[in-house]
């Protein structure tokens, strides 16, 4: 654009709460190409994670927005900027993921640090409720694509794609297990000794890393856009964990996420316990066969993830106890009950290691 060229009209409404309607729009038409002023913004997902808003144009284009939450203090674009960075590099790979359209680090435009990516269409299947929409014949097509993504995305050739700085490669186990168990010590209400025997059994066994890889952090079909015609995967979202490390960390934790059978395991966002997907062991077996790697130990993987999340669990329980979350209406107990399940989940990975 030009000096000649009139503003866009910003009148389509009220800011919603994270979007600076005038810069925003004037950034949108000078930095993605074809964006059609005035815009609409509608949030589509937001809370304690980033902020994820659906942006129409006046010609019916659809984009998103990804920001930090609101309140989030840091003065680098260093998150966003990092999520641009991986789905620009990942978009150039055979791994499904948004088109990334443009990154803004001037958090005088917005507040804030963020970036645009092509709009996707599909289901994010995070319950069972969402997986009615999945036809039974497609959920095994489906988890099949799933874990076909994500054996590509660990064969992705991270210097080939620009990512061969983006982390340390080795040691992401040992690291992770270290970082973990200090979380755990700053933020724990109570003791629990199933954190604490866990813990002493990762360290102690710590495998060898085979190789690194993209490790995306929070794999599984609630942080994937799945096309519920086809039973394919649309597109991968939710890369503000990733980093670099051992690929099967992504493979353990999808199994956290996976129905095997026992009702104190259902977690809420996980769609399986609908029925008709397969079973954890055979997306194992899938995943093998197609990269050849040896998941005779998953269930440290298994172990670590479900440690993990008890521990990031127990973070969020206290926060609400001591009313760092403010007047949000949540029923806080949920938090507490669901770290004693993941404890005890990863304690019963750990034993079948020995």
């Amino acid at each position: 654009m030009t000096d000649a060229v009139p503003p866009p009209d910003t009148s389509a409404g009220d800011d919603p709460r994270g979007i600076d309607r005038s810069r925003v729009t004037r950034w949108l038409v000078d930095h993605v190409d074809g964006a059609v002023a005035p815009f609409t913004f509608d949030l589509i997902a937001g809370g304690r994670s980033n902020l994820t808003f659906l942006v129409t144009g006046a010609d019916g284009r659809r984009f998103v927005l990804r920001r930090p939450p609101l309140g989030h203090v840091l003065a680098t674009a260093h998150d966003m900027a990092r999520e641009h960075r991986v789905i620009a590099a990942v978009g150039r790979t055979g791994v499904p993921v948004p088109p990334a359209l443009g990154l803004c680090t001037d958090a005088e435009v917005n507040g804030a640090p963020f970036y645009v990516m092509g709009y996707v269409d599909g289901v994010v299947l995070d319950s069972v409720e969402k997986a009615a929409l999945l036809p039974m014949e497609l959920r095994r097509p489906a988890a099949e694509h799933l874990i076909d993504v994500l054996a590509d995305l660990h064969a992705v050739d991270i210097d080939e794609v620009g990512l061969g700085d983006f982390a340390k490669r080795e040691g992401y186990v040992e690291r992770q297990v270290k970082r973990w168990s200090t979380q755990w010590e700053h933020s724990k209400t109570r003791e629990l000794a199933a954190i604490d025997e866990v813990a002493d059994a990762l360290r102690t066994r710590i495998p060898d890393q085979r190789g690194v890889s993209i490790a995306h952090g929070d794999f599984r079909f609630g942080n994937c856009l799945t096309d519920v015609g086809r039973g394919r995967i649309a597109a991968v979202l939710d890369w503000e964990l990733c980093t670099l490390g051992d690929p099967l960390a992504d493979v353990g934790y999808l199994g956290v996420y996976w129905y095997d059978g026992e009702a104190a395991n259902v977690r809420g966002n996980d769609p399986t316990p609908a029925g008709g997907f397969p079973a954890y062991a055979d997306l194992l077996e899938r995943y093998s066969a197609r990269t050849g790697r040896d998941l005779s130990g998953i269930d440290y993987y298994v172990a670590f993830s479900c440690w993990r999340l008890a521990v990031i669990s127990e973070g969020v329980y206290a926060r609400y106890l001591h009313g760092a979350m403010g007047d949000q209406q949540v029923e806080i107990e949920q938090f507490r009950v669901g770290v004693d399940a993941l404890a005890e989940r990863a304690l019963a990975a750990v034993r079948r290691l020995r």
